[in-house]
């Protein structure tokens, strides 16, 4: 691939052990929302000061737009990009194309309507499988609390990073144009021991998000007051409409709508 402009950072170690490990993902996280950054972690098991541990490329149309991305990559503040919500992710949207934004965006629109913050990523199983490793080990140190992966067709996307993360991942297969979605299903369930994946429905990238919501429920109690009152509300909307129902008759109502 030919480029403008482009740039290596050579992530090096800045302290020993976990706080080593901890700093460098931070980075990390940093990088994964920079545009046109690509991180490569060469998955050494220790870390030492000075140590090369991976590097992180940045690609852009000209060598001043790529040196004030790594600036702002190295300056610690934190960026807002679009696909993010301003406070810090807790939870990860991630796809294996951008083919399947126009289903995984119902899960950032419910995430709005419950205000929890949220980032918006394409994670390839089999393009960036690199990339798709990094984000999965990182996440978690960077917040990240729940997981939604959509991917369709062989759909490897939520089961390898359930592989490499602690945290929940919820699957949301997407219809291809083949076996209407059915493969992507399979793909997500038959997942061996030790390695789980919550599933939804094909295309159900709402339900995953108000999966995340109850988990995340758990350890705040806000959220769960909200999840109760979205209940209520679901409950008080089929009641409205059957009152509508009785009143009108079947064609009154029909007409209606």
């Amino acid at each position: 691939m030919k480029t403008p402009a482009a740039i290596m950072y050579n992530l090096l170690g800045e302290e020993e052990g976990e706080q080593g490990f901890a700093l460098a993902h931070q980075l990390i996280g940093r990088a994964l929302n920079v545009p046109g950054a690509s991180v490569h972690w060469y998955n050494k098991p220790e870390i030492r000061k000075q140590r090369k541990m991976g590097h992180i490329t940045i690609v852009g149309p000209s060598m001043v737009n790529v040196e004030n991305k790594l600036k702002s990559l190295l300056s610690k503040e934190d960026k807002i990009a679009d696909g993010q919500s301003q406070a810090t992710p807790l939870v990860g949207i991630i796809m294996g194309s951008d083919s399947d934004l126009p289903i995984m965006k119902e899960a950032a629109k419910v995430l709005d309507i419950f205000g929890v913050p949220y980032e918006v990523r394409i994670v390839s199983a089999h393009r960036t499988p690199e990339l798709m490793n990094v984000y999965a080990k990182s996440a978690h140190k960077r917040g990240i609390q729940v997981i939604i992966a959509g991917a369709g067709g062989a759909a490897h996307l939520p089961g390898m990073v359930a592989s490499e993360t602690p945290l929940p991942v919820v699957a949301v297969p997407i219809r291809g144009s083949q076996l209407g979605g059915l493969d992507s299903v399979l793909s997500m369930l038959q997942m061996p021991r030790g390695i789980p994946t919550a599933i939804v429905g094909i295309n159900n990238a709402e339900n995953a998000a108000l999966l995340a919501v109850r988990t995340l429920a758990i350890l705040y109690p806000d959220m769960q007051a909200r999840m109760i009152q979205y209940q209520q509300d679901m409950t008080d909307d089929v009641l409205r409409k059957g009152d509508k129902l009785m009143d009108l008759g079947w064609e009154g109502y029909l007409d209606s709508r």
